[in-house]
């Protein structure tokens, strides 16, 4: 039998397993690599050339967006699963623009992980239910008056990144080392993001941002 080769993403080698465990009790689909960073996966990509990978947003050596913009201009041809615990209203969306084609929480059950899975590799978009209806109502209406957003869909995907590394408490140079940029461009990101969240101090965006990170 020929099988439909998959990747994993993600830096917690118990996910990494558990999915493995789950999409291999399909008969046609198989792992063919794990990677824990951005790094580990750019390399193992030139070498194995999934059809599918899934990626996790969190990983170790940046956001996993960064992961996807630069799959997509390498690897057009790779479909991208998102697997995440973050809030898909903030970022289902910015998966997609990035060039993922569908975004599922962790947190759904097995059956919805491999629904998920085919339906990406068919050449579908899949989103939960929710998601879905709101890109829908959003297409025709332009926007959605019933839908209320939260502040942190103002940022940038970059302010994003910032913000959460503000939340796992990294310093503005351990941030700056992290993203390889400079410190005072950090500065300005925190700027911007106390600006669009209407925080006054870097006290309150230290605690908005960890509050943030535990939610997501």
């Amino acid at each position: 039998m020929k099988f439909t080769q998959l990747m994993i993403v993600d830096d917690h080698p118990l996910v990494r397993s558990g999915l493995r465990q789950l999409i291999e009790t399909e008969t046609d689909l198989r792992i063919c690599a794990e990677a824990d960073s951005i790094g580990e996966a750019l390399s193992l990509l030139k070498t194995h050339q999934p059809a599918l990978a899934i990626i996790d947003l969190s990983l170790p050596d940046g956001n996993g967006l960064e992961l996807i913009k630069r799959m997509s201009i390498r690897y057009p041809e790779i479909r991208i699963l998102v697997s995440s615990m973050h809030d898909e209203d903030l970022f289902a969306e910015r998966a997609l623009q990035a060039g993922a084609n569908g975004y599922i929480n962790k947190q759904e059950a097995s059956e919805q992980v491999i629904q998920a899975v085919r339906q990406v590799l068919n050449g579908d978009i899949y989103l939960s239910d929710k998601m879905s209806a709101r890109r829908t109502l959003e297409d025709s209406n332009g926007y959605d008056q019933q839908t209320t957003y939260a502040p942190e869909d103002q940022l940038s995907n970059r302010e994003i990144e910032v913000f959460e590394l503000i939340g796992h408490g990294m310093t503005t140079s351990e941030i700056a080392a992290k993203l390889h940029l400079s410190v005072k461009t950090i500065e300005s990101h925190r700027a911007n993001i106390k600006t669009k969240l209407g925080l006054s101090t870097s006290g309150e965006l230290m605690r908005s941002a960890v509050q943030w990170t535990l939610d997501s």
